[in-house]
């Protein structure tokens, strides 16, 4: 593979096939949304500025579904008013864009930056395959938006940037009711400033909403919020919630709310505890992905769209060096596996496929790596680091004088290899990604440090008495599309 992509004709080559790829699989498969759920938000806030009603009294021609979400999200909404549907929708995807390009800097910039265009081009295609990012884009939803102002927060607070942190989930929080958990996890890691400003921010922002539409709030606090059946049905297969597998197995009857309520609450537990086995070692995108992942299972409806809160736990994965099951979970994410039980989810192949996505999800939240990863110990058995090494040869190294500069101050020392999220890295954390050696030394087979042969050594014109010997160092479009889009939810 290396030497498949030693050239940028290669790697512009290999991109370019991606590129086709993704292009004729979008192209083909029948999962195009035509933009839905932005057309509930653009009509819903047609309806309130030009007609004089209310953001809830819309509805799509032809179903059921409107507006969902709190008054808040219609303020942020409001410039749609001024422009037609195909501004809006390209504003949303150049949001939405933005958005991901935000969250991918955020999760894995270090590591794209080590491999310039390349990296990010290979980035661009990878995520256009995701199920949850496509669907994002083609519906024209709102979570990319919400997973970046929330992320904003965890790299403030991963930087010791504490001052603003909170904001982004106060926001997020104030246009969705989900992200609010993230107040939660604040509170967990002991930032009590942060859930204060978060909080402060999310209040702030729907007594805004209160005060700019008071009827439309009153509505939606007291009828929209508890009303399940405005956003779809819970049986619905993209539905990938707990809620959702529930509702599944016993369709067409609602299922036990106490069953549910009490299953989220364990999951809650869980959540809880490997949160804070992850905030004990400071690893604040460990905890902000189980918090994405506990979202996802808990609320009541999440559509298979919302999933785009995983993003944070293949970030996880990369960084412990979990290739493979990132892979094989990336790859599951992409196939629309969960659409073949479209008509009927009965059965024990209905229970398992169906609910594809949330065994994913469950899975990560009960095995996702957290804490920091620890420094490899050295590749030596107990017998050979009790057998003495042979004497050396070579001529041992000679230390400088204590009225010699050191080779280290003159420049000669190489520089340490940026490591994979190194924007992760916690203040007062030390995390080592490599060694350098030393001027006239060079990295042995096994990353030992000796003299090298052919390497000039460091010499010294004043003689001293101290001297050791040199140590060696560890190392669109089909019948399942226009069924769905004849009445999926909005979200």
């Amino acid at each position: 593979m290396a030497a498949l992509l030693a050239t940028d004709r290669r790697r512009l080559l290999l991109v370019l096939g991606l590129a086709v790829v993704v292009g004729v699989f979008t192209a083909t498969v029948p999962l195009l949304r035509d933009w839905f759920d932005l057309r509930v938000y653009y009509g819903a806030v047609d309806t309130w500025v030009h007609h004089g009603g209310s953001i809830y009294d819309y509805r799509v021609p032809g179903t059921t579904y409107g507006f969902t979400y709190p008054p808040f999200a219609a303020l942020g909404m409001l410039p749609m008013a001024l422009v037609g549907l195909h501004t809006a929708i390209a504003a949303a995807l150049l949001l939405n864009l933005a958005a991901l390009t935000l969250v991918t800097g955020i999760l894995v910039g270090p590591e794209l930056r080590r491999y310039r265009w390349f990296g990010c081009a290979l980035a661009a295609c990878l995520l256009a395959l995701l199920e949850p990012v496509r669907d994002t884009f083609s519906f024209g939803q709102v979570n990319l938006v919400l997973l970046a102002l929330v992320l904003s927060d965890a790299w403030l607070l991963s930087r010791g940037r504490g001052r603003w942190a909170g904001v982004g989930i106060g926001l997020a929080a104030a246009v969705k009711l989900t992200p609010a958990l993230f107040i939660v996890l604040l509170l967990l890691g002991r930032r009590r400033r942060a859930a204060g400003v978060a909080t402060a921010v999310a209040g702030a922002a729907t007594a805004l909403a209160a005060w700019a539409m008071p009827d439309a709030s009153r509505f939606y606090w007291t009828d929209a919020l508890w009303d399940t059946t405005r956003i779809g049905r819970l049986d619905y297969v993209s539905n990938q919630s707990l809620q959702g597998v529930l509702a599944r197995l016993v369709a067409p009857q609602e299922p036990s709310r106490a069953l549910w309520a009490t299953l989220a609450l364990l999951l809650l537990c869980v959540w809880a505890r490997r949160t804070w086995r992850a905030l004990a070692d400071e690893d604040w995108i460990a905890a902000f992905a189980l918090t994405g992942l506990a979202a996802c299972l808990v609320s009541p409806i999440t559509w298979v769209h919302h999933l785009v809160w995983l993003l944070p736990s293949f970030a996880v994965l990369l960084r412990r060096r979990r290739l493979r099951v990132a892979a094989a979970l990336y790859a599951v994410l992409c196939s629309s596996v969960v659409w073949l039980w479209f008509d009927d989810a009965s059965g024990l192949d209905g229970f398992l496929g169906s609910n594809t996505y949330t065994w994913i999800t469950l899975g990560l939240l009960l095995w996702l790596p957290v804490g920091q990863p620890r420094p490899a110990r050295p590749a030596l058995s107990r017998r050979a680091s009790a057998t003495p090494a042979a004497p050396s040869t070579a001529a041992p190294a000679i230390s400088a004088a204590p009225d010699q500069p050191s080779p280290w101050s003159s420049g000669g020392a190489a520089a340490i290899g940026p490591a994979l999220f190194t924007g992760w890295a916690v203040p007062g954390r030390a995390v080592v990604a490599g060694r350098a050696a030393r001027p006239g030394r060079a990295a042995g087979p096994a990353g030992a440090e000796g003299p090298a042969a052919g390497t000039a050594r460091v010499s010294s014109s004043v003689p001293t008495g101290s001297t050791r010997p040199a140590a060696a160092k560890p190392q669109s479009s089909s019948e399942r599309a226009s069924s769905y889009t004849a009445g999926p939810p909005p979200a």
